[in-house]
């Protein structure tokens, strides 16, 4: 059972493993409450789940250590129980589905684990690393439905109350639950009046169904570019104590979570990935009841694979506002282009990519399209080049 005692004996021995990361006020993310950055993106590793994987490992035994470990992970748990393994002298096998970050795989490599791929997503990946225990005889590690990877976990929940001792809710990405029951389990025993509130993917909201329908609910597929939190069944031992310790688990979409991403850092300087930004993007998006409240969200994570973060932030700065793209029905002939450049450089914005079109069958032959994209300040501002443009009697056919 996860109680407070093992907590608290996770935070003394990770003491000099992991750090006590920073508490950062949030002032300029949202207006409608007083927001704290928990940063466990700068975590040792990138991210929280070196807690949880270090704690578990140290309390096996001589004999378990010998015959080695095996664990499976989107790439965050992976690099925990690596390091972990690598600092105890231990051998360590770690199923990743295919699909997760380059980036995750070769920084779980270069802690010294061996990694299987697997086809499929993290239950795939999961169901080998099952095999491979039988197979072998060697502890298998799981990333969140065991009581000693919950109890480090946990110790977030600890540090929390410490750092803002006066706080009033804590948002919490969720996966499987293994975070969000041990700070949950931490924060409720401590302070009971202190709401605690789960967030996942809509894409992947096997805990989230859950809660609200009362069982435990495991998702035909899930599909975010979350790849932390893409989790199809939620554990059992996570969804007892999510049930019972939790307030309420929300849903965020895949465009909230870019907005969020790009939020962090534009006006926090914090690189987090989609899994550890959905804490973020549920309170920019004003998915739960914080209105006027001291409210820390649990920044989860940072490890995200460079190649999709330039696709992110280009979906945020569209989700947000912050770029447009236009399609003008045009005559085609000369002096039109100059005509809708006017207009958008008149009303302050930035032409970035212009493309004429003229094989649309659909179109007349002396028309042609021209898609426009530009860079802007907010939503106003493209509805007052539209407005614009329609007035200078261009036509537009459609707009993203």
């Amino acid at each position: 059972m996860v109680t407070l005692e093992k907590i608290y004996h996770a935070a003394y021995v990770l003491k000099d493993v992991a750090r006590k990361t920073d508490m950062i006020a949030a002032p300029n993310l949202y207006s409608g409450a007083e927001v704290f950055l928990k940063t466990e993106n700068l975590q040792r590793t990138g991210s929280f789940k070196l807690r949880g994987a270090y704690y578990k490992i140290s309390q096996l035994s001589d004999e378990q250590k010998k015959a080695g470990i095996i664990a499976c992970s989107a790439g965050n748990h992976a690099q925990g129980v690596a390091l972990a393994a690598g600092r105890m002298g231990i051998k360590s096998v770690i199923c990743m589905p295919a699909s997760a970050p380059i980036s995750k795989v070769e920084a779980t490599k270069s802690f010294g684990a061996e990694v299987c791929l697997v086809d499929g997503t993290y239950d795939d990946a999961h169901d080998k690393a099952v095999q491979l225990q039988q197979e072998t005889g060697a502890t298998f590690i799981h990333p969140f439905d065991d009581d000693e990877v919950i109890a480090g976990q946990g110790t977030i929940g600890l540090e929390i109350l410490d750092q803002l001792p006066d706080v009033d809710a804590v948002v919490v990405p969720v996966g499987g639950g293994g975070l969000i029951s041990g700070v949950a389990y931490a924060v409720k025993k401590l302070n009971p009046n202190v709401k605690v509130y789960g967030v996942q993917a809509e894409n992947a909201g096997s805990m989230a169904r859950s809660v609200h329908e009362g069982h435990p609910v495991t998702l035909d597929t899930v599909a975010t570019f979350a790849d932390g939190i893409a989790v199809k069944t939620p554990g059992d031992i996570t969804y007892e104590v999510t049930r019972q310790y939790v307030d309420d688990v929300v849903t965020v979409s895949e465009d909230e979570i870019a907005t969020a991403i790009l939020a962090l850092m534009e006006r926090q300087k914090l690189v987090a990935e989609g899994a550890g930004a959905v804490s973020v993007a549920a309170v920019l998006f004003n998915k739960l009841p914080i209105q006027g409240k001291k409210v820390v969200c649990l920044v989860s994570g940072g490890n995200i694979d460079v190649n999709i973060l330039s696709r992110v932030i280009t979906r945020g700065l569209v989700t947000s506002g912050r770029n447009a793209l236009l399609t003008i029905a045009l005559d085609d002939r000369p002096g039109q282009l100059v005509g809708v450049s006017s207009i958008v450089s008149r009303c302050g914005a930035n032409v970035v990519s212009v493309h004429h079109e003229r094989a649309d069958a659909n179109m007349a032959i002396s028309s042609c399209y021209l898609h426009i994209g530009m860079e802007t300040r907010n939503f106003e501002q493209i509805s007052q080049i539209k407005q614009a443009l329609t007035q200078a009697g261009f036509v537009i056919v459609n707009d993203k």
